[in-house]
Parts: structure tokens; C-alpha cells; sequence
């Protein structure tokens, strides 16, 4: 991997130039590097996740779906 450092005006270290193919393998192994390039992605699966867990609790509050107490699902843990 060949690193480029990037400097200011004032010869400080300002930044780094990764090539790109080099950033691509280092995404495959990082999952958080990859969430780095594309936060939207990031930002609709927590919404997906937050919107699936309101239905559940709807679901639950109809009793249409079974789940476990907070206080069983902590002793599991």
C-alpha cells in the first residue's frame, strides 16, 4: 500500500491520500471504514431497524407476537 502524506501551507501533516484500490481492500476488511464512505446507508438501516421494532411492539400490544420479559431476556445474558 503506498500511503501519501498530505501537508498544509505550514509543512504540517494536514491528511492522508490512500489509493483507491487500496481503500477498497481495506473496506473489505472493516466493516466501519466501509460505514465511513456512505453514511445514509448507516442512517436508513437504523431506521429500518427502529421502525421494525415498533411494529414488533405494535404486534406484542395486539397479541399477535410472543416475547420475553426485560427481566428474563437480562438473566440470559
Amino acid at each position: 500500500m503506498r500511503i501519501q502524506v498530505i501537508q498544509d501551507s505550514k509543512g504540517n501533516n494536514a491528511g492522508v491520500f490512500i489509493p483507491y484500490n487500496d481503500w477498497n481492500e481495506l473496506k473489505k476488511n472493516n466493516k466501519e471504514l466501509a460505514a465511513l464512505e456512505n453514511n445514509e446507508t448507516i442512517k436508513e438501516e437504523i431506521l429500518n431497524n427502529i421502525k421494525q421494532g415498533l411494529e414488533e411492539a405494535k404486534l406484542f400490544k395486539l397479541g399477535k407476537l410472543k416475547t420475553t420479559s426485560a427481566k428474563d431476556f437480562l438473566n440470559e445474558l
